[in-house]
């Protein structure tokens, strides 16, 4: 009988920002793909609300775990709960994001910071918290989310952009490092999805939303649910020989001039 190569059925799998938009669109298809959740995020009551419609959507056993992934011990304390639940870690998913919209010079230290902190510094952080249950497993698959700005800058969110050109080195470094644990590390970019947080920047940003729509061969802007095929597939066994690489998911956007 041929295995299936996409199958997470006794895998679990941690997602940070998991409670909505592309987080949740992730953690839909590791689910559907037979894997057990951890969904991360910092609101409680929404994030147990994220939890409860997945299991019953997929079947898969969903736990909502609340905490701030910027600070080292929440981090650690995530790993924990995840191995008293499940017993076993094979698969995170740091997709925590937060953007603050200003150019370089009206930008604060605090701001800068803040933003650094929860989009790149927490995924080493968690990476680092659940670097050992994998290693006792065997192995496992660490993806790092990035964005258009791990490519391109951006004059309205420099410690945005900032950020996630720093995920795609930290990914390319984590690879190299725990390849011979049989830890596979990638990253993913994507392009313009339609949530929560860009809904925000086509109100704080004139024009952005015929600009993007202009450039996106495909025509659309995405829905979270596009995620979930490149996801379970760098989650799964058949990305195994795949590590240290950054894919967009982005529509053709980084293709087009």
């Amino acid at each position: 009988m041929a295995v299936n190569p996409f199958d997470l059925t006794g895998k679990v799998a941690i997602v940070t920002g998991g409670n909505g938009g592309i987080g949740l669109g992730m953690a839909r298809g590791l689910a559907q793909a037979g894997a057990q959740l951890a969904l991360v995020g910092r609101n409680q009551e929404k994030t147990t609300e994220a939890a409860r419609m997945l299991a019953e959507e997929t079947g898969s056993q969903v736990l909502p775990v609340t905490a701030d992934v910027s600070q080292e011990a929440e981090c650690e304390r995530i790993a924990r709960e995840v191995l008293n639940q499940y017993g076993r870690i094979d698969i995170l998913f740091n997709n925590a994001g937060i953007n603050i919209r200003k150019p370089p010079h009206e930008l604060t230290l605090d701001e800068w910071r803040e933003v650094i902190d929860v989009n790149l510094t927490s995924a080493f952080l968690l990476s680092k918290a659940v670097y050992p249950a994998m290693k006792a497993v065997g192995g496992g698959k660490i993806v790092n989310i990035g964005s258009m700005t791990s490519i391109f800058g951006s004059g309205f969110a420099p410690a945005y952009a900032t950020s996630k050109g720093g995920i795609v080195q930290l990914t390319k470094s984590q690879a190299l490092a725990w390849a011979s644990d049989n830890i596979q590390c990638n990253a993913i970019l994507p392009g313009w999805f339609d949530t929560e947080l860009t809904k925000k920047a086509r109100v704080e940003i004139s024009g952005l939303h015929e600009r993007v729509l202009a450039r996106i061969p495909t025509g659309r802007w995405a829905s979270p649910n596009d995620m979930a095929g490149t996801a379970v597939w760098l989650a799964s066994p058949a990305s195994d020989y795949v590590t240290g690489i950054a894919i967009p998911v982005d529509g053709g956007y980084s293709a087009m001039l």
